[in-house]
């Protein structure tokens, strides 16, 4: 029997309500030592428990498609991608080569200063245990940070990820990219270092000549709980996307040693969406976006509210496949993943629409997989990657500006 599906739901749904009610039926008919007929009824009571417990996952999991398989559930599904380019070659940007990053000029090492942007303000509050300061050449930081902005009014908490190069004597007075990393919905900011772990990732690819040295600021994709504002500007309401393409940037650019108008953004779920859509509307800062099982429509639901305000032209601007075939396309570079077991209104299907609108200067790279489902398993499969495809999108030349 599939994972997902009707049929495990209704069963399941049956065991449910036969359980109360074998329960009270065979209850007085238990017989033998009182210890026996103890953990008889006891094992009746947790037996019913345990069976709306499963129903409600699978109802659960039928929703979000989080397993696709019992393979998948249990953390044995393999199987293979498949990669694809649609569009034009024109946006790509140059091949990775992080050997053209090696720094030729010395100064000493310049620590994290914290300065108010034109738009926006980043807050330090402090250092977490990812690293000590003796490792920080080595191994990078990673510091806990408030960021708000001015127009929006917006404060997000995130975690601002520097490379070891950072802190490196001979790269002082070099400036990086930056990436914006997103959650889903609702998501948090920690788990983004302690579950996926962007930090040793990005480390690692650096290391393994996957990756030019960046700078990583990763937070939740919502800014204004517990709303899911699909990061859009509401009318009379939160302004989000302000918050995450104008503000955000422009504080971490007036602190830290980034490039401006070098910026990547990646997202899962509701993440991937708000990454595309962020790239293809602001490409102009965002060189580069990836999505982790994005969705690529807007969406308007019980957690979301009203986000258009009853305008269509809102709604269309902030749905890519329609900006796709309605608008000229952007001259923007897309990495997008699916797997072919992700089958729900938000999956597969919904990813080939999307491809099958792309047309130049625009590309997308679709990283497609045989097995995996709406999960943090998947997307750990395909991130190694979509990290060495996104360093080789920004730009590779060092600034000619000095200092931070």
């Amino acid at each position: 029997m599939a994972l997902l599906g009707t049929p495990l739901v209704v069963v399941l749904a049956c065991l449910a309500a036969l359980a109360p009610v074998a329960t009270v039926l065979v209850w007085s008919r238990v017989r033998g030592p009182q210890p026996f007929r103890v953990a008889s009824r006891v094992g009746m009571l947790v037996a019913g428990q345990l069976a709306t417990v499963l129903l409600v996952a699978a109802l659960a999991n039928d929703y979000g498609e989080f397993y696709s398989s019992w393979s998948d559930l249990v953390g044995s599904a393999g199987g293979t991608a498949s990669v694809s380019t649609f569009g034009s070659g024109a946006a790509a940007g140059r091949a990775a080569n992080p050997a053209s990053l090696v720094p030729t000029d010395r100064g000493g090492p310049l620590g994290t200063h914290v300065r108010a942007g034109r738009l926006g303000r980043l807050h330090v509050l402090g250092v977490t245990g990812w690293s000590t300061r003796s490792q920080w050449p080595s191994r990078g930081l990673v510091e806990s940070v408030t960021i708000e902005g001015v127009a929006s009014g917006l404060a997000a908490p995130a975690f601002v990820y520097l490379p070891p190069q950072y802190f490196q004597p001979a790269w002082a007075h070099r400036r990086f990219p930056a990436v914006e990393v997103l959650t889903g919905y609702p998501g948090s900011a920690e788990s983004l270092v302690n579950r996926v772990d962007y930090p040793r990732r990005a480390l690692t690819a650096v290391r393994q000549h996957r990756s030019a040295p960046m700078v990583y600021v990763l937070l939740s994709s919502t800014v204004a709980p517990p709303r899911d504002t699909e990061c859009t500007d509401v009318p009379n309401g939160p302004q989000v996307e302000t918050f995450l393409d104008r503000e955000l940037p422009s504080a971490v650019q007036a602190s830290l040693r980034v490039r401006s108008g070098d910026w990547g953004i990646v997202g899962d779920s509701t993440g991937g969406y708000c990454a595309a859509k962020i790239a293809m509307t602001h490409y102009t800062v965002f060189r580069a976006a990836v999505s982790l099982s994005g969705y690529y429509d807007a969406r308007q639901d019980v957690t979301t509210g009203n986000l258009w305000g009853g305008s269509k032209a809102l709604r269309m601007q902030n749905d890519p496949e329609l900006m796709l075939r309605l608008y000229p396309a952007p001259p923007v570079s897309l990495f997008v993943t699916i797997s072919k077991q992700e089958t729900g209104h938000d999956g597969y299907p919904d990813t080939r629409r999307f491809l099958s609108e792309v047309k130049p200067p625009m590309q997308v790279t679709a990283m497609v997989m045989s097995h995996g489902g709406h999960n943090f398993r998947t997307w750990d499969r395909e991130l190694p990657t979509a990290l060495h495809w996104l360093s080789g999108r920004l730009a590779q030349q060092a600034s000619p500006h000095t200092g931070s």
